[in-house]
């Protein structure tokens, strides 16, 4: 379902992009009339839209904060124009082809200084794989100089929405958001892996056992325990490094776990496998516990998901 909207003058424009993204104050200095529109397409969480408009100036101010849309960040890829990312002391020229993340729940400003074309992918914040405080250090650089190799892959895949997404059906839409996602991921974690010796140790270390959690999820014998010495450290120092980012390790690894089996049930190429076989494979060995867990987070039975 393809969200479309078009407008002249900037106040139409505002309640327009308010209602795409969240709360923002849009301004001009123009002398000439202003046009903005804009296209969007949802998948699953994610939410792809297409803006295209006259220059103006974007600012999320602690007032638009306030007034709600925290939980979120957007990656911007300009498609044609330029404009100037500014956000947490950083500030960043972008260019057609160039990729930059920033997040709601801080004051930025964009200006657009000539007519432009922009893609935002706006998803919540704890759909990555990384715990929010290691997107700090990414918030207002340029991802493509961070990462030459990665990010024209990812440029190149966001380039074709929102319009490409319109005809296909919504699991095939799920399935291109978690790829997203995923490509976002692995593009945030390489950059933050490229100069671990400039980094907090502790993050480092939160990130390693992250990265070890994902890769041991389908584990019976996954636990805090086990974690810990794994990486040689004692449990109380585990359970504080997750303090520090706002989470516990058992919350993690169920987050994790289920948004594993979320996505698995939304696979075409799974369908022919039971709802307690793919709960298994990510551990939950307990198909009942599971569907209690399961509906309690997404607020529907998984076979009910399933088949929605």
């Amino acid at each position: 379902m393809q969200i479309a909207g078009n407008t002249s003058g900037v106040e139409q424009f505002n309640s327009l992009i308010n209602s795409s993204f969240v709360p923002l104050k849009i301004s001009t200095e123009q002398d000439e009339p202003f046009v903005g529109r804009t296209s969007a397409e949802p998948a699953d969480d994610v939410m792809f839209t297409e803006v295209v408009a006259r220059p103006h100036l974007v600012e999320r101010t602690p007032e638009t904060i306030a007034a709600g849309g925290s939980g979120f960040y957007k990656v911007s890829l300009m498609l044609s124009g330029s404009s100037i990312l500014v956000q947490d002391g950083r500030e960043i020229v972008l260019r057609a082809g160039d990729l930059s993340v920033y997040d709601t729940s801080r004051p930025y400003s964009l200006l657009f200084d000539q007519d432009f074309r922009n893609l935002i992918m706006m998803f919540p914040k704890d759909s990555l794989e990384l715990p929010i405080p290691f997107t700090e250090q990414l918030t207002a650089t340029s991802l493509n100089a961070e990462h030459q190799g990665l990010a024209p892959v990812i440029t190149a895949f966001l380039s074709q929405f929102p319009t490409q997404l319109a005809p296909l059906d919504e699991r095939l839409r799920a399935k291109l958001a978690h790829t997203s996602l995923d490509l976002m991921s692995t593009l945030f974690s390489s950059i933050l892996d490229a100069d671990p010796a400039q980094r907090d140790p502790h993050q480092v270390m939160l990130q390693k056992i992250t990265s070890y959690i994902e890769l041991n999820l389908g584990s019976p014998t996954l636990s805090p325990g086990s974690i810990a010495g794994a990486h040689f450290i004692s449990t109380r120092h585990l359970h504080a490094l997750f303090k520090q980012s706002g989470s516990t390790v058992s919350t993690w690894i169920r987050e994790r776990r289920l948004e594993r089996c979320r996505t698995d049930l939304l696979d075409p190429v799974l369908a022919d496998r039971t709802v307690s076989a793919i709960a298994s494979r990510w551990g939950f060995p307990d198909a009942a516990h599971f569907s209690r867990v399961f509906k309690s987070t997404y607020g529907v039975a998984p076979s009910e998901f399933r088949h929605m």
